[in-house]
């Protein structure tokens, strides 16, 4: 019996499951954990309990963020038959170790190898940093991943050539903090996109707006650099911002919209918090216009939760109320932006490519439909439509 993964969160995270596939036992199922919200946890949990539910007798095998920062929480569950933290599990031995617990010290760890694959492979995913050596208030995940460690170079352009080998089409750089990667996040893009002729669609996961670098920066005007940007926020209220010990302020991150845009016709997406501790009715309302001041046009909206052992969970909370008021007015908005540039997109002509079931995304990452597709296929479509979820375009 194959193995099995079950991965909640990141992309970091998907990437990783398909990595572990080859070195956990025969029939184990393996659930990759997020622990960048109290939810995720509760998810974590629930994905569990439903797993041991819908496949008796598979021993459960947990790892990832959530693992690595309670592991005993995870033993104590009576589904669970291993945890293995982030620090040990891409060692072999760790997954036929005897030990119910295996969980070392990740600040101390060592790089972990690349780790590549995504489930279907028209778009793949090649982690090429692990970690981050910034400590903003909110977050416990630099206490999850460890200090930020960058892949060699040679070992990440390995990773890629394999990948398209196996037939990926797109490949998406990803990691907990990809512009801190060592020598430069642009840098490294330049030097894969000169030296791998294979490579014609390059993609990158979530940046810190403040690390962005004029090299990275003058890549989105090459065609193979597809234009969609997610950037980490998170608030557009200075005095937020720094209590959030963010190094960037509302200014620079729409500074920088502006940046990208001239450049190339960058799509924008962005994480945001609503009801961070002494946020006001004012600070809010900055942060909801920054939905229109850096057209955010794919919004991840968090409503904020208390991570354990973080400065943020020992400031003045705002009411859950309101903070779940202030989430779902940033909903709105962002969903508002979102279906008036999807509609902005109907009549004109983009290339797409589709991954499965006839489904795909434009370069700028607006999901498109194409009836009759299949994965893999990819030109220049026209948009004829749209429905609730997806443009529909016709090659």
């Amino acid at each position: 019996m194959s193995v099995e993964t079950i991965t909640l969160g990141c992309r970091l995270n998907f990437a990783e499951s398909e990595a572990m596939r080859g070195l956990a036992p025969n029939g184990a199922l393996v659930v990759n954990s997020c622990a960048v919200t109290n939810e995720a946890v509760r998810q974590t949990r629930q994905a569990i309990r439903r797993a041991h539910r819908e496949r008796p007798g598979r021993p459960i095998i947990v790892t990832g963020c959530a693992a690595q920062l309670d592991p005993q929480a995870f033993a104590a569950m009576p589904e669970v038959a291993k945890v293995i933290g982030n620090a040990d599990k891409y060692r072999a031995a760790a997954f036929s170790s005897d030990s119910r617990v295996v969980a070392s010290d990740v600040m101390t760890a060592a790089a972990p190898p690349v780790a590549a694959g995504f489930l279907a492979r028209v778009r793949s995913f090649v982690a090429i940093q692990s970690g981050c050596d910034h400590r903003c208030t909110f977050c416990s995940i630099w206490q999850a991943r460890g200090p930020s460690r960058s892949l060699p170079y040679p070992a990440v352009r390995e990773a890629v050539e394999r990948e398209l080998l196996g037939g990926a089409r797109e490949i998406v750089l990803t990691g907990v903090d990809i512009t801190s990667y060592e020598g430069g996040l642009g840098a490294l893009c330049q030097r894969l996109l000169t030296e791998v002729s294979g490579l014609k669609r390059l993609r990158l996961s979530s940046l810190d707006s403040i690390e962005v670098d004029d090299a990275l920066l003058e890549l989105f005007g090459d065609a193979r650099m597809m234009p969609h940007v997610h950037l980490s926020l998170q608030a557009g209220d200075d005095l937020i911002l720094k209590r959030m010990k963010r190094r960037h302020l509302r200014a620079d991150a729409v500074r920088l919209v502006e940046r990208l845009k001239a450049e190339r016709d960058v799509s924008i997406g962005a994480d945001l918090i609503a009801g961070f501790p002494t946020e006001t009715a004012e600070a809010a309302a900055n942060t909801l216009r920054l939905i229109e001041d850096c057209d955010i046009v794919a919004a991840h909206v968090f409503p904020f939760s208390p991570r354990p052992n973080t400065p943020a969970a020992r400031m003045p909370q705002v009411e859950r109320e309101i903070v779940k008021a202030r989430a779902a007015r940033l909903r709105d908005r962002a969903s508002a932006h979102r279906d008036a540039w999807l509609q902005r997109l109907v009549g004109t002509a983009m290339p797409v490519l589709i991954e499965n079931s006839a489904k795909g995304h434009s370069d700028q990452f607006a999901p498109v439909r194409i009836d009759g597709s299949t994965r893999g296929d990819s030109g220049i479509a026209r948009i004829v439509g749209r429905d609730d979820q997806h443009l529909i375009g016709i090659f």
